[in-house]
């Protein structure tokens, strides 16, 4: 099977074997098997978060296709959700606007998985799911035992995770969000979308409305997958948002937007950047461009190969950092590949 078949962005070659988990046990098991065979697994779920290489891969493939969601609702603790990590994010969102579990709308349209959200700590729109996870169950590799691992252990900060720092440790196998109860949704944190809504930030809007619009704004910048709209052929967002030294931060031009950070550093806007630094909406070729809606997302625009998308990436990188000597980061994991 290619791996073009499980990625987002429908890029990736062959692998040497497949196997589909579908349970909990058959997970940690071929996980299990296949380490102690010396044949470290590559983990897919919703393939949104892949960049895999052309030539494919020389390890076996393993589909995390658990289900199940566990609900404990209280009316002081509000609702335990304990999600497998094959379920499919965006329905978890659904499912928790329509039983008015408060917390996760505005990351609403995300697409992959439930068990890959602590892993990037996921976020959009003022919202991410570090805010909202009250443990985390994986199968600790070095170890090798199942592990419970409370929020305050999972090492969170932007898009980043103890998992993703230690990316060959740990196999998510299930999520537990606490989510309070209520058809309001949390305050809202972003401009953008408190405008959208008509509120202030830091106001609050009916949780269903908050789903909505989200839904309409990432649709704009298709980010919401959809087969036949080639600007969703994609990672999503492809930078991720600098967080520099607030010295570096003061370097560049005035203009540029500028977010002060607990620590001090300053966060900036990678689209921003990558907009002034010459690169418009659609630039690239007939096979990989920047997205037509959206600057940070790049394209698979049909028959494309993965060396395309990283060479249109490298040019963004390093037309960028000649600009404003800002390096920018991927945000998506590279599969046998480099940028």
């Amino acid at each position: 099977m290619d791996l073009a078949e499980l990625t987002t962005l429908r890029l990736g070659g062959p692998a040497p074997a497949v196997i589909e988990a579908a349970t909990q046990d058959v997970l940690v098991d071929a996980v299990r098997i296949a380490d102690e065979g010396g044949d470290p697994p590559l983990l897919v779920a919703g393939g949104s978060n892949l960049v895999v290489a052309d030539e494919g891969v020389d390890r076996t493939v393993i589909r995390v296709l658990t289900r199940g969601v566990v609900v404990d609702l209280d009316s002081c603790s509000g609702a335990m959700v304990t999600v497998q990590a094959g379920e499919t994010w965006d329905a978890i969102v659904a499912r928790a606007v329509d039983e008015e579990w408060v917390g996760v709308e505005a990351l609403s349209g995300i697409p992959g998985s439930v068990g890959a959200t602590p892993i990037q700590n996921v976020g959009a729109y003022g919202q991410e799911v570090a805010q909202t996870i009250a443990s985390v169950r994986v199968y600790d590799r070095y170890d090798r035992k199942l592990r419970t691992i409370a929020a305050a252990d999972c090492g969170f900060t932007y898009r980043s995770s103890r998992f993703k720092v230690e990316p060959h440790r740990f196999v998510v196998l299930s999520v537990t969000f606490q989510l309070a109860l209520g058809d309001l949704g949390a305050p809202i944190a972003y401009a953008e979308l408190a405008r959208t809504l008509g509120v202030e930030v830091g106001e609050r809007a009916p949780a269903a409305r908050v789903r909505d619009a989200v839904l309409a704004l990432r649709r704009g910048k298709g980010m919401v997958l959809d087969a036949n709209d080639h600007d969703t052929w994609s990672a999503g967002s492809f930078f991720t948002n600098p967080i520099l030294p607030a010295a570096e931060a003061a370097a560049l031009p005035p203009e540029a937007p500028r977010f002060a950070q607990p620590d001090g550093s300053v966060k900036t806007s990678a689209a921003w950047l990558i907009e002034k630094a010459g690169f418009t909406r659609g630039h690239g070729s007939d096979r990989v461009s920047l997205s037509t809606k959206h600057t940070l997302a790049l394209t698979n625009r049909g028959g494309a190969t993965t060396e395309e998308l990283l060479d249109l990436a490298r040019e963004v990188r390093d037309g960028v950092r000649a600009a404003f000597g800002v390096t920018l980061v991927p945000e998506p994991v590279l599969v046998g590949c480099e940028l």
